[in-house]
């Protein structure tokens, strides 16, 4: 069973390490993944222990400013599933950091590793349809995510949330950190950042919920979704579907798709968000999370400023 290991370093004689006003209390992804992260992230929480939130640094080789203005310009975000940054500080005031409130989630290759293999279809679509909703909300807004990826998807008890806003804008132009399996092709020859790549990106994500790799083989698609799959990973983006075909498809509507409604999609995910959309070895280990974090102790010793990678 996956146990996320919750230690400030206080037990074991360490001082704790700070990045900003918090004090991390453990790493959000999982040791040795094999997935591509385009951010540090950590739980973090004040000296106090009046707030704990979900904190993200800037990994080595992504410029520490352009992070920044990436996630100050999520603070715009209003999908429901979607991860904006609820305060960040630049590299003038030490390192660079952003946070949103603490919920339990789970990275998606960490949520993989849980289940020990593919998740079943009931998810898949719930968060496929949730995932397209949100992008369609944020196209509507007149923005490209450009970060779509699988470990940008989080997943919560009530639904996914959408992080990583704008990774490889930041990371431009080595595109270091970033999924190659997840970046469009006309991004990663040195294309401006365009929402259907961010459909793109999308069907790399759900192929990857559905069978482990970004990149499957047509007959590792499960046939229910390689329709879909298909179509956001088509190499000309002309040929991608739109977000509301996409949420047509995953959430089983019978006739034509709706038009958008206000900022993008007609809501569909809160459907099939209900009980037991997820795994039950997912909802113990975001269960396990929570209590772990509850019953962190938190340090008041600072360990002194947190250093920024080079």
């Amino acid at each position: 069973m996956y146990v996320q290991r919750v230690d400030t370093g206080v037990a074991a004689g360490r001082r704790a390490r700070t990045v900003g006003p918090y004090v991390v209390l453990t790493a959000l992804d999982r040791s040795g993944s094999v997935a591509k992260v385009s951010a540090a992230r950590y739980i973090a929480r004040t000296p106090d222990g009046e707030r704990t939130v979900l904190l993200s640094t800037p990994p080595p080789g992504v410029d520490p400013a352009r992070f920044i203005t990436e996630a100050d310009a999520s603070r715009y975000l209003v999908g429901r599933w979607a991860l904006p940054a609820a305060e960040c500080a630049g590299p003038g005031k030490g390192v660079a950091w952003h946070a949103s409130p603490y919920v339990p989630v789970l990275p998606l290759p960490t949520v993989l590793a849980v289940h020990g293999g593919p998740l079943p279809e009931a998810t898949v679509r719930a968060l496929g349809v949730a995932l397209a909703e949100t992008l369609s909300v944020t196209h509507g807004q007149n923005l490209v995510h450009a970060g779509v990826s699988p470990a940008a998807v989080l997943v919560a008890h009530d639904g996914p949330r959408l992080g990583c806003f704008g990774a490889v804008r930041a990371a431009a132009p080595a595109l270091s950190g970033i999924d190659a399996g997840a970046l469009a092709p006309e991004q990663a020859s040195g294309g401006m950042p365009r929402p259907l790549g961010d459909v793109y990106a999308l069907g790399a994500t759900l192929a990857y919920a559905a069978t482990g790799s970004t990149a499957p083989e047509r007959d590792e698609v499960p046939t229910w979704l390689r329709s879909v799959v298909a179509g956001c990973l088509a190499r000309d983006p002309a040929h991608r579907p739109q977000l509301r075909d996409v949420v047509h498809q995953l959430a089983s509507i019978d006739g034509p798709a709706e038009p958008p409604l206000g900022f993008g999609a007609t809501e569909r995910a809160a459907a099939l968000l209900g009980p037991g959309w997820l795994p039950p070895r997912i909802v113990a280990a975001l269960a396990h999370q929570a209590a772990s974090v509850l019953a962190a102790e938190t340090a008041v010793a600072a360990a002194g400023p947190f250093h920024q990678h080079p």
